[in-house]
């Protein structure tokens, strides 16, 4: 069942109290970003990462990845017809099919990337590139926890939210195109007072592609 995101405060540099801790109790109030536990199960889980480590990882950036039915070029920020790779694979369609039968996307996503986090490893803040995919981004955490942190463009104003194992997070709307997001690139996370240790963290990226001539 699909829940409103939760509300993570004070991470360095939010609205919290400065000291590097993020609360996972609050409800996060923003537009367009839902969050659901355990999306996956723990044997689908495991199955997925086992695909995945079948697959082939590319090393085009200092984490690795994998592309599934369009190719997307980190230098110049670009897709085209030319960078199409095929059908996405089956273990992929699986999941879209969920997606789409629960209605948490209404078009159904063409490319997928994964991405290999481990740990000391992030990404910077951006948002996803709006004239080459539309509205809906949804992304499946593996592995492990992580904090994503959230940044709103105008305000300044910043929520650190923690993606748990097995979890969807949903942006559209506003928290598609307002707010950037970024994995802060660390260690250890400050939860409710708790050092968490991050281990390695596979997620699985599911956007659908905006053509030129579309």
């Amino acid at each position: 069942m699909e829940r409103p995101a939760k509300k993570h405060r004070g991470e360095e540099g939010s609205n919290g109290d400065g000291n590097g801790q993020v609360h996972a109790v609050e409800q996060v109030q923003m537009e367009g970003l839902t969050y659901v536990e355990n999306f996956i199960t723990n044997e689908e889980e495991r199955e997925l990462l086992e695909h995945i480590d079948r697959g082939q990882w590319l090393f085009d950036l200092k984490r690795r990845v994998q592309h599934y039915g369009y190719k997307y070029d980190y230098k110049n920020r670009s897709i085209n017809r030319s960078m199409q790779l095929g059908a996405l694979p089956d273990f992929l369609n699986e999941l879209i099919d969920r997606l789409m039968a629960r209605h948490v996307l209404s078009k159904r996503p063409d490319q997928v990337i994964i991405n290999e986090y481990l740990p000391g490893q992030g990404i910077s803040a951006h948002v996803d590139k709006p004239s080459l995919f539309d509205n809906e981004i949804a992304s499946i955490s593996l592995g492990s926890t992580c904090v994503m942190e959230f940044k709103h463009k105008a305000t300044k104003t910043t929520h650190p939210v923690l993606l748990g194992r097995r979890s969807l997070v949903l942006m559209k709307g506003a928290a598609r195109y307002e707010w950037t997001h970024c994995i802060p690139a660390r260690k250890k996370d400050k939860v409710d007072g708790r050092q968490i240790p991050r281990q390695r963290r596979v997620s699985l990226t599911f956007r659908k592609v905006v053509l030129g001539d579309d």
